[in-house]
């Protein structure tokens, strides 16, 4: 088959772009799903029967599967599905935290505009709102999405695309994201506590920046990373939310 008439498969057209995007999403999702399992070797072929895409958009999208970490190269050639140590993930929220800190002393050192500070304010006015009385499952999910936005407003507010290019890599690491152990959360009698907790730490981030006390947004950045680490050790302890955790079953806990 040619590469044109393979950029047809199951008679749908598409553009390479749309293929590599649908091919990118559909790895990750047999990955993160359990379909396919750490250690267990990629082929490209199963793939693109899998998928309904062509090689060319396949093979793009292991390359960015192994740049993100889920994929890594084997010797025989082609790629295998990654495995987390406990380790590794907990180095990966403090590379998060760290590069966020810095992100929130340079907001504070530089300033930043009245629409930045207002898009902020909002987001987290909202948060509260979300937070007030009992967590229900929609309440909760309004919390996962805001909290995303609230991240992502902070690594822009350094107005540096250094540093906001480098908190965007950071977060597409397995489990490093700001919201990667939500579903512990959920499952957790103490959520609306913990919540609680990281929203507080928010506004005291927001009202450093404001202050220009770069140090103390930094440190309080960086501690805030510290609730991913309490989720890790409660999801690690709690074998439902492991089993509802996407991508859990890729984690590996540490030889003690």
């Amino acid at each position: 088959m040619s590469e044109n008439e393979d950029l047809a498969v199951d008679g749908k057209s598409a553009s390479p772009a749309s293929q590599t995007v649908r091919a990118l999403l559909g790895l990750r999702e047999l990955i993160l799903g359990g379909e396919l399992s750490a250690g267990e070797r990629i082929s490209e072929l199963w793939v693109v029967e899998r998928l309904g895409v062509s090689r060319t958009p396949v093979r793009a999208g292991l390359i960015r599967l192994q740049e993100e970490g889920l994929l890594e190269p084997i010797p025989s050639g082609g790629f295998a599905v990654r495995s987390f140590s406990e380790t590794e993930i907990r180095d990966s929220i403090e590379m998060r935290g760290t590069l966020e800190g810095l992100a929130a002393r340079l907001a504070a050192e530089r300033g930043i505009t009245h629409s930045m500070f207002r898009n902020l304010h909002d987001c987290i006015d909202e948060i509260d709102h979300l937070l007030v009385g009992e967590l229900t499952e929609e309440s909760f999910s309004g919390y996962v999405d805001a909290n995303a936005r609230f991240h992502r407003l902070l690594a822009a507010a350094a107005d540096s695309s250094v540093v906001e290019r480098q908190i965007e890599k950071v977060a597409t690491l397995p489990f490093a994201s700001a919201n990667a152990f939500a579903v512990v959360q959920s499952l957790d009698p103490r959520a609306r506590e913990t919540l609680v907790v990281a929203q507080a730490q928010h506004r005291a981030v927001l009202e450093a920046i404001e202050n220009r006390e770069g140090t103390r947004a930094e440190a309080l950045m960086r501690e805030h990373s510290k609730i991913a680490h309490q989720n890790l050790k409660r999801v690690l302890e709690n074998q439902r939310a492991m089993t509802k955790l996407i991508g859990g079953n890729l984690i590996r806990r540490n030889v003690r």
